[in-house]
């Protein structure tokens, strides 16, 4: 039953980053780090809301325009940056 929200958080097929009129979240500037490995978030300063999800975890699916989304992918790169 609480499991109904949510999402697997899997590799998926869908663009690295936001389209620039559905990028309300600002995710673009952050474009020069797919593919690093995401330890690099720790040394970036982001003030607003952040989610990192990593493989096989799970993800609630409130959407939030102004939330930056980070996707790391199986061998711990950044893989995807999505607005919601």
């Amino acid at each position: 039953m609480f499991l109904s929200a949510c999402q697997d958080v899997g590799t998926s097929k869908l663009p690295a980053l936001p389209d620039v009129t559905q990028d309300t979240c600002g995710g673009a500037q952050y474009g020069g780090l797919i593919g690093r490995d995401a330890t690099v978030l720790e040394g970036v300063l982001i003030l607003r809301q952040v989610r990192v999800l990593r493989p096989n975890s799970m993800m609630t699916m409130d959407y939030r325009a102004e939330r930056l989304n980070f996707q790391v992918g199986e061998d711990g790169t950044l893989a995807r940056i999505f607005c919601g």
